[in-house]
């Protein structure tokens, strides 16, 4: 694919195993450097985008803050911090160019649910990140009292399950963003999704590549985009760029 449009790929890993890297049930992801990424997606015209630190690299930032420092502009940061990082860090990882703080709920890594609240806020408050879940949608009731009060949220993935949209689609309507990613890990109808979740809010959808796929069924296809192209329409220029571009403040 052939991308003829400036595209913000709103997700994806880099792993670099100069740096600190957990193994997780017998599981260590290889390398996916940013000289990888670049010619992996030589074809797609990106102009900027999120890397986001998986479980994998848990608390540690370094892996991350070489990563931007390689991409350069148009590029930021999603991290895992623990909920009691003092608030000098938190604004020194925002002058790096880290724009958010992600929960990891399937796989760790990250901060405890319980501290999903404060944190927010927190973080928010002094250097105005946002928070990303990385969660099946069917957990969300659990916490939509908590999400729908926070100033800026965006769930990974669709939401991973169709039994979950329902409950993804109530919290985009009170202004969630949902990241059109990661398609071969999701149990559910994707042209559906997408097409439910535009309906609901145009500016919710984020596309991104969710390279590279670690422990997906399959991994990230060019066809996904061509997919998003396919359902977006009249939205895309926003699907593919504003949209993130303007949520992650590049």
């Amino acid at each position: 694919m052939a991308n003829t449009r400036p595209f913000f790929d709103a997700h994806f890993h880099v792993i670099d195993s100069r740096f600190p890297l957990i193994e997780q049930d017998g599981y260590l992801p290889g390398d996916f450097t940013v000289r990888q990424y670049r010619e992996r997606t030589a074809a797609l015209d990106v102009a900027g985008g999120a890397v986001v630190s998986g479980s994998f690299q848990g608390f540690d930032q370094t892996c991350l803050l070489d990563a931007l420092s390689q991409l350069g502009p148009g590029f930021v940061g999603v991290t895992q911090i623990p909920h009691d990082l003092p608030d000098e860090q938190v604004a020194l990882l925002a002058e790096r160019g880290v724009r958010g703080v992600r929960f990891n709920l399937r796989r760790g890594g990250s901060a405890r649910v319980e501290h999903l609240g404060t944190l927010a806020r927190r973080i928010h408050d002094v250097a105005g990140m946002h928070v990303e879940l990385y969660a099946d949608a069917r957990d969300l009731p659990e916490l939509a009292g908590i999400l729908a009060a926070l100033p800026a949220v965006s769930v990974d993935h669709l939401g991973l399950h169709a039994d979950g949209l329902p409950q993804l689609l109530e919290l985009v309507e009170r202004g969630v963003r949902v990241k059109a990613t990661g398609f071969g890990r999701v149990e559910l109808d994707v042209p559906q999704a997408l097409r439910a979740v535009l309906d609901v809010d145009p500016t919710a959808l984020m596309a991104g590549t969710d390279l590279p796929s670690t422990r997906a069924r399959r991994p990230f296809a060019e066809s996904d985009l061509e997919l998003v192209a396919e359902v977006a329409e009249e939205h895309l220029d926003g699907v593919m760029y504003g949209n993130a571009a303007a949520f992650y403040r590049v």
